[in-house]
């Protein structure tokens, strides 16, 4: 079996360490060579780290010039940039989310891995979501009919110094974590006829940004809702998927770890009684959450398997998200 070797780029991105682990889980697949952090700040804060204090630290350029694929975990305003150095040179890359750079610079990226035939995987971990995963499954089959209905929820109660840090990104909390349920519902439902976004700042904490975010996404029969919170007192423990068709519903709640219930009209026809099934996930605590992502990730480039997930997808989620926050910008680069 070929191993790829795997470089990254960046240490700076909150899922950079347990994507780095997890291609450490599986020598067989992947050599490590080494990492490049260009922030020595990330090194002081990161460093240190179990993820990467066995591995040297190269430039960027040696990174690029040495692997077959980068893991690009930098700061949310530099993945980008990274991209394109690394499609430039022609390497397979697993690229961490939200985007970022204008669309027309995404696009380059995305239409320069497609030209020159190499991978791009996003890192959003719902597409691994054993629930999420089963929900598509239904919609593929016509167990829920025809979509009206997609009610997605992320948030949390996040301290003051992580709202700190998100007063960087235009649209705030939405486009950090809103990011993760655009690329279902538009995975799902493609792109919106229209869309109308209520960006609103509490002001909690003495930190001003968009925490308290409502979305519509409006399509010919449906409606998609995101909301997206910093200021939610367990909004952990309530993040939701819901979606709901002509013949049926899928609601999972939390989304992590996943618990779900069904109900199609051959289960039930009681308009006025919660009739559902219960669906379970055995083992979901067991596996790592990025194992799936990165073994995947080794299949595209090997081309045992294709990646569902189309450059043409990956560009419309950054476009939809764009559209969601009035457009993609960054109030500042504070890392602290």
């Amino acid at each position: 079996m070929k191993k790829l070797k795997v470089g990254q780029i960046g240490i700076g991105h909150n899922h950079g360490e347990k994507k780095m682990l997890a291609v450490k889980k599986f020598p067989e697949l992947f050599e490590v060579i080494g990492y490049a952090e260009e922030n020595d700040r990330w090194i002081e804060k990161r460093g240190e780290l179990g993820a990467y204090k066995d591995l040297t630290r190269m430039s960027v350029e040696e990174i690029i010039e040495k692997s077959d694929l980068v893991l690009i975990e930098s700061d949310v305003w530099d993945l980008t940039k990274y991209a394109k150095m690394c499609v430039d040179a022609g390497k397979h890359i697993h690229m961490d989310k939200p985007a970022s750079g204008t669309l027309e610079e995404y696009k380059y990226v995305l239409d320069t891995a497609k030209e020159k035939n190499l991978v791009v995987q996003l890192g959003y971990m719902y597409r691994y979501n054993p629930a999420v995963l089963k929900c598509l499954a239904h919609i593929k089959n016509g167990d829920l009919g025809e979509i009206y209905s997609i009610n997605a929820e992320m948030s949390t109660f996040h301290g003051q110094k992580y709202k700190k840090w998100l007063t960087n990104f235009n649209g705030g909390i939405m486009y950090i974590l809103g990011s993760h349920l655009v690329d279902l519902i538009v995975y799902i439902m493609g792109e919106p006829k229209n869309i109308t976004s209520f960006l609103k700042h509490t002001g909690l904490d003495g930190v001003d940004f968009e925490d308290n975010n409502l979305s519509v996404l409006e399509y010919d029969k449906a409606l998609a809702r995101i909301f997206v919170s910093s200021v939610e007192v367990n909004g952990h423990g309530r993040r939701q998927f819901v979606v709901s068709g002509s013949k049926g519903t899928v609601n999972i709640v939390p989304i992590e770890p996943p618990t779900m219930t069904y109900s199609d009209t051959n289960i039930t026809n009681q308009p006025y009684k919660n009739v559902k099934v219960d669906v379970s996930f055995d083992g979901y605590e067991q596996k790592g959450r990025y194992d799936d992502m990165v073994n995947d990730l080794y299949a595209y480039i090997m081309g045992t398997k294709e990646n569902p997930f189309t450059y043409e997808h990956d560009y419309l989620v950054q476009k939809v998200l764009s559209d969601i926050v009035g457009g993609i910008r960054f109030h500042g680069k504070n890392i602290d």
